[in-house]
């Protein structure tokens, strides 16, 4: 199948009202081109050099988001033109996204990376870890960012039991926050969580953020050609 082919098939089974993010490391430019002509606008990427190198060479108005890790010596490469940062793990980075977008003038839209996997090596803020950083209250200063939502990856298992669980703690954890910190932000709405092998799981516990690669570009290349 053609990109185009397995892109119309993805968004074919999302229900209206989930986003699609078209997650496109390692691929071609040549393939997002693809992508793109097909009517996908949304697309992720995980290295911070990987990004650099494509947004110029696609149009103005893709939106990039940002999925990876992000190192806060990097920030600065991305801040003049990503659109949202799914990958806040903690105080110290979000306030290098809020130093660097004041800096380009602009404001930025993040999501709160959440750790539910079993996996220790998975990135995030525990439950406990987030409620506590919200409450000391230091981001409300923060004017060169928006606190959009929450974003996670699910433990890395067949246990299907498992993996829903994973997606329902962190929408109920989702509720919560709204309910006790952004009850009147409007924008705090999304949801991030699932990938190609799991996104329909994750949509029935609540998603409406998904970042599906494979399912759209295939297998990934061994090697980065740009």
């Amino acid at each position: 199948m053609s990109v185009t082919e397995r892109l119309t098939a993805v968004r074919d089974t999302l229900p209206q009202g989930v986003e699609l993010v078209a997650v496109s490391k390692y691929h071609p430019v040549d393939e997002l081109m693809e992508a793109y002509r097909a009517g996908q606008r949304i697309f992720g990427e995980n290295i911070v050099q990987e990004l650099r190198l494509k947004q110029p060479q696609m149009p103005d108005d893709v939106q990039w988001h940002f999925l990876g890790h992000l190192q806060t010596n990097k920030v600065k490469y991305i801040a003049p033109f990503v659109s949202l940062i799914h990958s806040i793990d903690s105080l110290h980075l979000l306030s290098e996204v809020n130093r660097q977008a004041l800096r380009c003038g602009r404001v930025i839209d993040c999501l709160l990376q959440l750790h539910v996997a079993q996996e220790e090596t998975k990135f995030g803020f525990t439950f406990s870890e987030c409620l506590q950083m919200l409450s000391e209250g230091e981001w409300r200063s923060m004017e060169g960012v928006r606190l959009c939502g929450v974003m996670c990856m699910a433990s890395n298992t067949d246990d299907e039991s498992r993996i829903r669980q994973d997606f329902r703690s962190v929408n109920d954890f989702f509720v919560q926050l709204k309910t006790d910190y952004f009850a009147d932000a409007p924008h705090f709405s999304i949801r991030s969580y699932g990938m190609s092998h799991d996104y329909p799981l994750a949509i029935s516990e609540g998603s409406n953020m998904v970042r599906i690669g494979t399912g759209i570009f295939g297998p990934r290349p061994l090697t980065i050609e740009l």
